[in-house]
């Protein structure tokens, strides 16, 4: 089942510890499968006042995204991102082409 690396980033600050781990981060999805959905965009707010930019980036399994995580390679880019971004990360399993939304009800 698909899932998901979400990140929800605050104060982003484009400063060179960001633009190193954009530069970055690229290199160390591919060897996962993992290929950005969402990554910041303009938002058209229909409800709320979200002011969090919002990243999803997509996994084939749940299993290559916690790889992805935990890799070396991605290890080594969260204190850059730190640098110019709070928020929060998270991994989130996705539903396949038959979910209803009543089935998280049984």
């Amino acid at each position: 089942m698909t899932a998901y690396a979400v990140g929800l980033l605050r104060n982003v600050r484009l400063n060179d510890g960001i633009v190193a781990y954009l530069c970055g981060i690229d290199a160390t999805l591919e060897p996962f499968g993992g290929r950005f959905i969402i990554h910041g965009g303009r938002k058209e707010v229909l409800e709320g006042a979200p002011s969090d930019d919002l990243i999803v980036i997509g996994f084939p399994t749940m299993e290559a995204a916690r790889s992805w995580y935990a890799s070396p390679a991605y290890q080594a880019l969260i204190g850059l991102r730190s640098q110019g971004a709070d928020g929060d990360v998270f991994l989130m399993e996705g539903v396949d082409e038959a979910h209803r939304a009543t089935d998280i009800l049984q």
